[in-house]
């Protein structure tokens, strides 16, 4: 495998994929029966130019949660210690108080398993949490906390609903039993016995320990100006164990070493307790994939079949940055892929298969890839339901609200982005054209509050309604256009890190008495039973 890697026509391939994604630099590593490998190509970062190695740090995002639900591995594997921590515990009994969900039911039969495997009934919600430009910014506590005020969108354990906030909610459980915060855990189970001198968790430890010349950039592709714009990603305590593992190639290849072999801190019970299927992704599976079985959730890690082979996996993607490692137990094999752009998902499914049929010794013939590898695939909604990154939409105009000085904000769910109703009929794509309101733009301004969203302000810049929400996890603005009857709007939405543009959301202003005392946003999706919207 380490001659493959390092061919001409394989390195070409790897070229030509990066400028037809994008993606200025990307990281491989593999280990096979034991042995390493690894390369890197194009550059870490652009401004100033640094080439991208396989010890180039990238913010490994969602393959973050392999480690999260490995370090709860650990805890159930000691019985000694930790006897009341089990796969079965229900979440409220190990973290009375902290952990209560929005109804009876939930809060009395969630269990650690459920919070691991994404079949909580909880959507996403990534908007709700505080960041760093916050005067009070969410920690794992406070993310747990927070729960009781978000809208439930399934019964328990009906669907997979992906959910970064029970991933930092397991670091809080890890951190009250061991009385450690859960990067000193980290570091004493997994980053020092397994060797990954490079890997921290979050940019400014990595920072703190000499390591800030070694970290990638994140890039966006802005196809209007054919430029990218570059950033860094910022700490984000409160996505600890969603995301939020700075790593490398070279080091992230030790995990996977040992999960392949069960070494360091990963034991058999461990390992099978960790990829134990628990819930099944794609239900439905309306295309399915050459010689692919659908795909289960584990607690931690991805599972399915291809070409009869067990693959064990995680990708993640934030903005700029994107990774991918999958192990194959039966093969001795295993890969990571790192890149600083969005567009390294699409090279990272390629490789995926190239790399398993390369060690399977599958004929060039029977690789349709090869011949397409410059055409981008439609992966945006595959990625969209794994990575950190928030998506647009929805809650419910009728749940419980708070208020100050009458004014409330309610946060509703989006049927556009629901994956179980996308058979409906499309909507007429083009818009009404806006009109201007004829109440006064200072009849909406005010401080707007939500339980579990905390509080937007809308204000008035450059005559439109304006919301400045970098104080979230994910940052982003709103601007509003009018679309009638002095209540309707449209809320556009521009992320902080990305040059894509902005996103139309659903919003709606609620008269009473000739004063506007209510707001709804559609800012959490992706689920169903979404309330009607006006």
């Amino acid at each position: 495998m380490e001659d493959y890697i390092r061919s001409a026509a394989f390195n070409a391939r790897i070229e030509a994929m990066m400028r037809s994604h994008h993606v200025p630099g990307l990281s491989l590593a593999i280990v096979h029966k034991g042995k390493t490998a690894s390369a890197g190509w194009g550059k870490a970062s652009l401004d100033p130019p640094k080439p991208c190695t396989p010890d180039t740090l990238f913010d490994i995002a969602s393959c973050s949660k392999s480690l999260t639900a490995a370090s709860v591995a650990l805890l159930v594997d000691d019985h000694e210690t930790y006897p009341e921590v089990r796969w079965d515990a229900v979440m409220s009994e190990l973290l009375p108080d902290d952990f209560v969900m929005p109804g009876v039911a939930y809060t009395e039969d969630v269990t650690v398993d459920d919070i691991l495997s994404h079949r909580t009934g909880m959507p996403r919600h990534d908007l709700s949490c505080l960041g760093p430009l916050s005067p009070h910014t969410d920690d794992a506590r406070a993310i747990t906390r927070n729960l009781r005020h978000l809208s439930v969108a399934a019964p328990l354990r009906s669907k997979f609903m992906y959910n970064n906030l029970m991933y930092t909610v397991a670091t809080h459980l890890v951190e009250v039993k061991t009385k450690k915060s859960f990067s000193e855990f980290l570091q004493e189970n997994f980053f020092g016995p397994l060797g990954m001198a490079s890997t921290n968790l979050q940019p400014a430890e990595a920072r703190r320990k000499g390591l800030g010349d070694r970290i990638g950039t994140g890039y966006d592709w802005d196809k209007a100006k054919a430029t990218y714009q570059g950033f860094q990603w910022p700490d984000a305590p409160e996505a600890q164990g969603a995301g939020l593992v700075v790593s490398s190639a070279n080091d992230m290849i030790k995990w996977v070493k040992a999960l392949l072999h069960c070494e360091g801190p990963i034991n058999g019970r461990v390992f099978q307790g960790l990829v134990r299927l628990r819930t099944i992704m794609e239900p439905t599976w309306r295309k399915p994939k050459p010689h692919t079985t659908p795909t289960m959730y584990a607690a931690g890690l991805e599972v399915h079949t291809y070409r009869g082979q067990r693959v064990v996996s995680h990708d993640g993607s934030g903005f700029g940055f994107s990774g991918r490692f999958f192990l194959l137990p039966d093969l001795h094999f295993g890969a990571v892929i790192l890149g600083n752009a969005d567009g390294a998902f699409d090279i990272q499914c390629i490789l995926t298969k190239e790399l398993i049929d390369e060690v399977l010794g599958v004929p060039v013939t029977e690789r349709p890839y090869l011949r397409q590898f410059t055409k981008k695939k439609a992966t945006k909604s595959a990625k969209i339901k794994k990575d950190t990154r928030p998506p647009q939409a929805p809650g419910k105009l009728e749940e419980s609200l708070g208020g100050d000085a009458s004014k409330e904000v309610a946060v509703r769910q989006n049927p556009s982005t629901n994956p179980d109703r996308a058979q409906e009929k499309p909507k007429d794509p083009k818009p009404p054209p806006p009109e201007p309101p004829t109440a006064p733009l200072s009849a909406y301004t005010g401080t707007y509050r939500h339980p579990g969203y905390h509080t937007m302000t809308v204000a008035i810049q450059d005559e439109r309604l304006f919301i400045d929400a970098q104080d979230r996890s994910f940052g982003f603005t709103i601007t509003f256009a009018h679309l009638a009857e002095n209540r309707r709007f449209t809320a556009h939405m521009t992320f902080c890190l990305t040059a894509g543009g902005s996103s139309p959301v659903d919003a709606e202003f609620v008269w009473e008495n000739g004063e506007v005392v209510r707001m709804g946003l559609d800012l959490e999706g992706g689920c169903g039973g979404a309330a009607d919207l006006v």
